[in-house]
C-alpha cells in the first residue's frame, strides 16, 4: 500500500540526513574535515484524475535523498608550531601521489618519512615543484617534496666580493689604511685577505690584496696590486687608467687570483665589485676618517641541516648551520571545476571523478588557489549549532513519518476488522 510505502521513503531519507549529520558531529575535530548536508526531492507523481477546469489531480510517492553536498568553505586556523603542518587559507586542494595516480585533500597535517619526503598520516607523498640550479621550475613535472634532513650542504668558493670604504681626503702622501674582508676557498676554508690602501698623490690610491703568506704552499704571498683615481667630489672615477662604470670600455670590477692554496683548494678567482646595486661607486675619498664600513661576498662553508619553513606561496626553505638558506621545492595546489563532484575517498581525501573534472595543477595565489600558513592546520568548518538544529529537524521529521505508519497500521487493522 502506498500509505506504507510514501511515510518509508521518509524514514528512509530522514534516516540517511541523520546519519550525515551523525558523520559530521563526529567529525567535528578532525582536520580540515568539510561539513556536509542532505538534500531532498520529491519522488514521481501518479496521476489520478483531472479536475474540471482541466488541472491534474496527481498523487506523490514520497522523498528521496536527492545530494549530499559538501560544505567547502574554509575552517579556523589553529596554529601548532610543527614545522611539518601546513594550512590552507582560500581555494585549492593539496596534491598526493598514491601509487600511479594522484589523490588530492585539505588535511595539512603531514610527518616526513624515513627518506625525507613530505607525506600524510597515511604515507602518501606530498607533490610539489622541484628546483632546478637554486630557482624553483614551475614548467617541470611534480615531484615529492623532499626534506634533506641529515645532508650537508657543500661549501661555495667566493666569486664576488664587495667593500664599502672611505678614504680620507686629507691624508698625505705615503699614508696606508688597511681593510679586511674573509673569503671561502672551495673547501670552506675561510681566507682573510687585506686590501691595503696607500695614497700616492692627490686624489690618487694604491690598492693592493693579499693573504697571509701562511696561506700558499710556497710560503710567499703575492698580493694583486693597481691604482685608484678620484675625482674632484671624491667618486671613484678610475682604476688602473680605466674609467669607473658599466658603459662600453668601462670597467665595474677588478679581477683577483690566488694560486697554490696550501689547504689544497682550488685556486682563488674572483671579482671585486666595485659598484653597488644602484651603480654608484662603492669606495668613496672625502674629509672624512678611512674606514670600510660595509663587507659583502658570496662564499660559504659547508654546513649542516637544521630546519625548514614553508611560506605562503608553498615554497619550502631549508636552514643549514652555515646561516644559508636553501628552497628545496614548492608544494602545489590543484583546483577542479565542480568541487561537489569529488568522491570522498575517507582519511581527508579526495578524487577526481567524470562529474568533477580533472585536477589543474598551479602555485598558490594563482588562478583562486589559497595561501599557506606553515606551523598551523586547517579546522573542521563542522557548525555545531547549526547541526544540533538540523538534527532536531531530522529527527521531527523521523518521527512524523513513523506516526504516519502507526496511523496506518491502526487503519489497515480496523479495515481488516470490518471484514471479519
Amino acid at each position: 500500500m502506498a500509505s506504507f510505502f510514501i511515510p518509508l521513503t521518509g524514514l528512509e531519507s530522514d534516516s540517511t540526513a541523520l546519519n550525515t549529520i551523525a558523520n559530521d558531529l563526529a567529525n567535528m575535530n578532525t582536520t580540515g574535515f568539510k561539513s556536509q548536508s542532505s538534500n531532498f526531492a520529491d519522488l514521481f507523481y501518479q496521476q489520478i484524475g483531472q479536475a474540471g477546469s482541466g488541472d491534474l489531480i496527481q498523487l506523490g510517492s514520497g522523498v528521496q535523498v536527492n545530494s549530499i553536498s559538501s560544505n567547502f568553505a574554509a575552517g579556523a586556523q589553529n596554529t601548532t608550531g610543527v614545522a611539518t603542518d601546513v594550512a590552507l587559507d582560500g581555494g585549492g586542494l593539496f596534491i598526493l601521489k598514491n601509487g600511479g595516480g594522484y589523490e588530492y585533500t585539505r588535511d595539512g597535517n603531514f610527518t616526513l618519512a624515513a627518506n625525507g619526503n613530505l607525506t600524510t598520516q597515511s604515507g602518501l607523498e606530498v607533490m610539489g615543484y622541484p628546483v632546478t640550479n637554486g630557482v624553483v621550475n614551475t614548467s617541470s613535472p611534480l615531484s615529492p617534496i623532499n626534506i634533506p634532513v641529515g645532508q650537508v650542504e657543500a661549501p661555495n668558493a667566493t666569486s664576488t666580493f664587495t667593500m664599502t670604504t672611505n678614504l680620507n681626503a686629507t691624508s698625505t702622501t705615503g699614508t696606508s689604511f688597511p681593510g679586511q674582508i674573509t673569503l671561502y676557498d672551495s673547501l670552506g676554508e675561510p681566507q682573510v685577505a687585506t686590501v691595503t690602501y696607500t695614497q700616492t698623490g692627490t686624489n690618487t690610491w694604491n690598492y693592493s690584496i693579499a693573504l697571509p703568506a701562511s696561506a700558499f704552499t710556497s710560503g710567499v704571498s703575492t698580493p694583486v696590486t693597481g691604482t685608484l683615481t678620484f675625482d674632484s667630489s671624491g667618486n671613484l672615477s678610475q682604476v688602473n687608467g680605466t674609467a669607473v662604470g658599466t658603459g662600453t670600455g668601462q670597467v665595474s670590477s677588478i679581477p683577483v687570483g690566488f694560486t697554490g692554496l696550501a689547504d689544497g683548494a682550488a685556486n682563488l678567482s674572483m671579482n671585486w665589485n666595485l659598484l653597488s646595486t644602484s651603480g654608484t661607486p662603492t669606495i668613496t675619498q672625502v674629509d672624512a676618517a678611512s674606514a670600510v664600513s660595509a663587507t659583502n661576498q658570496n662564499g660559504y662553508t659547508s654546513g649542516a641541516y637544521q630546519s625548514f619553513t614553508i611560506g605562503t606561496d608553498g615554497t619550502v626553505d631549508v636552514t643549514y648551520s652555515n646561516g644559508q638558506s636553501q628552497a628545496v621545492g614548492k608544494i602545489a595546489l590543484a583546483n577542479v571545476v565542480n568541487m561537489q563532484g569529488l568522491e570522498l575517498l575517507g582519511d581527508g581525501d579526495y578524487a577526481t571523478t567524470l562529474a568533477s573534472g580533472s585536477a589543474s595543477p598551479g602555485v598558490s595565489g594563482s588562478a583562486g588557489l589559497g595561501a599557506m600558513t606553515d606551523g598551523a592546520l586547517e579546522q573542521s568548518n563542522v557548525n555545531l549549532s547549526a547541526e544540533f538544529s538540523d538534527l532536531i529537524i531530522a529527527q521531527q521529521g523521523y518521527d512524523a513519518n513513523s506516526k504516519a505508519i502507526t496511523t496506518f497500521d491502526t487503519i489497515t487493522q480496523d479495515t481488516i476488522n470490518m471484514v471479519r
